[in-house]
This record gives C-alpha cells, sequence and structure tokens, in this order.
C-alpha cells in the first residue's frame, strides 16, 4: 500500500496514500480502540458546518484568502451532503476531550481542499489544517458547539415519533371508551375504570415529555463558540467573534445565540445533563407504559387478558403457539439503556475540572445513542403494537362485575365498616356483591343500579346517596340532587 509520510508533536508517520485523514486522525485510531463505532453521521456534519461558518467567518475578517477558503466551504459541502465519512476514523470515544476528532475533520477538509486546489493530499502548505481549516477555534468551542448542534437535529425527529404515539393512544382512548374494566392498586382489585382513560392518561403523560423536550431544546441554543481554549476567545479576530454565531446560523439553519459567559458555556455541561435526564424521564414513562400493556395482555387465559396485543412472532422454542409481548419487552430494554446513559452523562460531566470538561466524548455518545434508540423504540411501539391492540370487552365487564371491589361503591349508603363485610363475604364465597345485597335486603334493587352502574362509577360527577350514621340507607333527603 502507497502511504505518505507526515509528522506532529509526537513524530514521523506513515499514513496511507489515498486517505484524506492525516497523522494525528491515524494515531487517535491507534490509540483508542473502545467501541469499534465511528462519529454519529450527525455530529460529522455538524464539524463540517462549523467548518464552513469559520471559514466564511475568516474570509469576512480578512484573515483568510479567500482562494483557500472557498476550497475549505467546498469540501465542507461535500461533507455535509454525506462523502467522505469513511475517513473520519477516530473511534466515538476518545481522550482528549473531542481534540482528535476535530482533528479528524480538519485533517480530511484540508486534504480535499488540497486536492481541489489542485494540490497533492498532506501538502499542507497549500491548506494546513491547524492554521486554516482550524482557524479562530479551538477543539474546546468546536466539540460542544457540534454536539449541541446534532442534539438539536435529532430531537425534532423525536418529538415527531412522540406526537405519533399521544395520537394513536388518544385515538384507542376514544376507541375504548365504552369498555369498562377493573381498576387496579398494587396488582389489587380497585374501583372500575374505563380501559379509555387509561389510555388517555398515557397520551397525557407523553404529551409532558414532548412538551419537556421542546423547553430542552431552547437551552441547547446557546453556544460557546468563539470561546476557544477557556473563554478568553485568544487567537480570535474580534470580526470573527462578532459575526459567527450569525454565520452558524446562516449555514446551520438555526437559531443559536453565542452564550452570555463563554467561560461558563466551555467548563460547565449542565445543559446535557439536562438534556440526558429528560430523555430519561421520557423512557422511564415509555417503560411504565409497556409494564401496563404486558400486564394488561397478560394469560391469555390464567393472566388478567383484558387486551390483546398484535401477535409478532412465535415466542417460545419448546411451548407450542405461546406468543410473548416481543414490543413492550424491546421497548423497557430501550428505556434501562437509556437510564444507564443518564448515569454515564452525569458522571463524565461532575468530572469536569477548572476551565475544561474532558469527557464530552463519552457524554455525546450517549446522548446521540438515548435518542436514536428512543426514536426506534416509538416506531416499533406504534406500529407494531398501539394501532393494533384490541379489547376483550366482555371479559373486562365479567371481572368487574365479579370483583368483591365493587363493595367500595357500596360506602357512601351503607358505610365503610358494612361495605368492608359485603367485601369480606365476597370473596370467601365467591358470591356477587350485587347478590349479597339484595339477599340481606341492604338496597332496593333500583338502589343499587343506581349505586353500582359501572360507567358512572368510572366518572366524576356519580351521583351517590350517603347514609346517615346509625340510620337506614335511603331514608334521608338526597343531598346529592339538592346539589
Amino acid at each position: 500500500m502507497a502511504t505518505r509520510e507526515e509528522s506532529d508533536s509526537i513524530g514521523l508517520m506513515e499514513v496511507p496514500q489515498k486517505a484524506y485523514y492525516g497523522v494525528q486522525s491515524l494515531r487517535a485510531k491507534n490509540n483508542f480502540h473502545i467501541t469499534g463505532r465511528p462519529l454519529h453521521s450527525e455530529f460529522i456534519k455538524n464539524l463540517a458546518r462549523i467548518k464552513k461558518a469559520a471559514a466564511f467567518t475568516n474570509m469576512t475578517a480578512h484573515v483568510l484568502d479567500e482562494r483557500t477558503g472557498n476550497a475549505i466551504v467546498q469540501a465542507c459541502d461535500e461533507i455535509i451532503g454525506g462523502k467522505l465519512h469513511p475517513q473520519f476514523i477516530v473511534d466515538a470515544i476518545q481522550g482528549g476531550a473531542g481534540t482528535s476528532a476535530n482533528m479528524n475533520a480538519n485533517e480530511v477538509i484540508a486534504n480535499r481542499a488540497i486536492e481541489i486546489l489542485g494540490g497533492e493530499k498532506g501538502d499542507y502548505s497549500i491548506v494546513h489544517p491547524n492554521d486554516h481549516v482550524n482557524m479562530a477555534q479551538s477543539t474546546n468551542d468546536v466539540i460542544p458547539c457540534a454536539g449541541k448542534l446534532t442534539i438539536l437535529g435529532l430531537l425534532p425527529g423525536l418529538t415527531d415519533e412522540l406526537d405519533r404515539l399521544q395520537k394513536a393512544l388518544h385515538q384507542k382512548s376514544i376507541e375504548f371508551d365504552d369498555v369498562v374494566k377493573m381498576g387496579r392498586t398494587q396488582l389489587q382489585d380497585a374501583v372500575p375504570i374505563r380501559l379509555g382513560q387509561s389510555f388517555e392518561a398515557y397520551a397525557a403523560v407523553i404529551g409532558r415529555d414532548i412538551r419537556r423536550i421542546r423547553e430542552q431544546m431552547d437551552e441547547l441554543k446557546y453556544l460557546n463558540i468563539g470561546a476557544t481554549a477557556v473563554g478568553t476567545a485568544i487567537n480570535v479576530n474580534p470580526v470573527y467573534l462578532f459575526h459567527i454565531i450569525r454565520n452558524i446560523n446562516l449555514v446551520c439553519q438555526t437559531e443559536c445565540v453565542q452564550a452570555d459567559d463563554l467561560f461558563d458555556a466551555t467548563q460547565n455541561l449542565d445543559c446535557f445533563v439536562h438534556t440526558s435526564s429528560t430523555l430519561r424521564i421520557c423512557a422511564v414513562n415509555l417503560s411504565k407504559i409497556c409494564n401496563d400493556l404486558r400486564l394488561l395482555s397478560s394469560g391469555p387465559k390464567a393472566g388478567l387478558g383484558e387486551i390483546n396485543l398484535p401477535p409478532r412472532q412465535n415466542g417460545s422454542s419448546i411451548m407450542p403457539g405461546k406468543i410473548n409481548p416481543v414490543i413492550p419487552e424491546v421497548v423497557s430494554q430501550v428505556a434501562f439503556n437509556i437510564i444507564g446513559n443518564d448515569v454515564t452523562v452525569t458522571m463524565a460531566a461532575e468530572a469536569g475540572q477548572m476551565e475544561l470538561n474532558a469527557f464530552e466524548p463519552v457524554i455525546f455518545y450517549k446522548i446521540f445513542e438515548s435518542i436514536d434508540t428512543l426514536n426506534g423504540a416509538f416506531e416499533t411501539l406504534i406500529d407494531n403494537c398501539i394501532l393494533g391492540i384490541t379489547a376483550n370487552r366482555e371479559h373486562c365487564r365479567r371481572l368487574v362485575e365479579s370483583s368483591a371491589a365493587l363493595a367500595t361503591a357500596l360506602c357512601p349508603a351503607l358505610g365503610y365498616k358494612k361495605s368492608a363485610d359485603i367485601a369480606k363475604r365476597s370473596m370467601e364465597t365467591g358470591i356477587p356483591v350485587r347478590r349479597i345485597v339484595l339477599e340481606e335486603k341492604l338496597m332496593t334493587e333500583a338502589q343499587l343500579d343506581q349505586c353500582l352502574n359501572l360507567k358512572d362509577m368510572t366518572q366524576p360527577g356519580h351521583l351517590v346517596e350517603y347514609h346517615k350514621m346509625g340510620g337506614s340507607a335511603g331514608g334521608e333527603k338526597d343531598r346529592a340532587k339538592e346539589l
């Protein structure tokens, strides 16, 4: 294989002749055998967008000649368009606060610009990775900005899927609005609830997730670009400092602003902790919904069996006909992973020291992974599960009518103690609550029909008749109607 000789402060190294990356990228590749995964493709594009905006700004400041600057811009445009990504060879997790990723971008852009200008790759006298491509920049402002821009680019797709999930859940809430089922607290029979109400509650919590994520996007729009190494803007032309954010916004189609305190924005990563925790909350909510779906569909004969999940694949290598809730299971696993990612992000942010946090690579690796896997989880949950859920309506009704928990609705009329006695007798004998009340002549059938109207029991405003302590049921003035 033909090679070219390049040097850095460490020494000489042979680089493949056809490679657009250079000595610093190759040295990083050899140093960091960590995940085996490359930089996120959107992160690579945003590195190129930042370099493009910087080139424009440096040309405006007349510190970068237009011939060199335009070649850099063209090289950046090619990367933004998806070209040359295989030339980004450094591992996603790397030492050095992301310097390897920054230099990988600088070298690829420089060598492509050299080609555009008619030179040979590696001839950095034409376009230099540091002096030209990285002009007025530092890893310490480029990498966090690229990370924020990437997150800002990924989150709208996530909220789109969340919107779709919320609509699917709301649709099911309407479909199941007439299905009365037994509500459960601590997995024990509680009081009746409509299946539609359960699904509307799921839609409501997803709505809060959407709101939290959109609010978080505003926090990510504050960039430390121009801060360079520590926030002092060393080696930055005043014209660059004034115009770089505007050009970032033009190139990236964003509405970002420069951080008020560049020192703070360079060394503190609490915004990424906040972002990660927002994703974690969303994952927790999602897993809770999936836990409910697994329980509600359990059985189908020896479990709750109140709903049916779409059958997606055989569930056992030994038990014929078994169908498992594989979609809720995989979504919960995604949630577990995201919760773990959040711990990693939290610890990495805490480990910053003095004027810089060196652990941004793992922070971005985990946040990008959380967003991407959440997207996949939403898609599979909606398309392969939620839309196909059906209700076992009559089974739900039978479970409610046979439950001793119906005695709760008797408390206003009969009092807690008597209602508890009825519930206990029902559980011990299997005799329905309704039958016990009628046998003991505690209420008339009409009164009982009103008291145990299942649908009325599931909604606010259900009229109840309160007994007078020590008196008989039904003998007092109907205060509920009066009110």
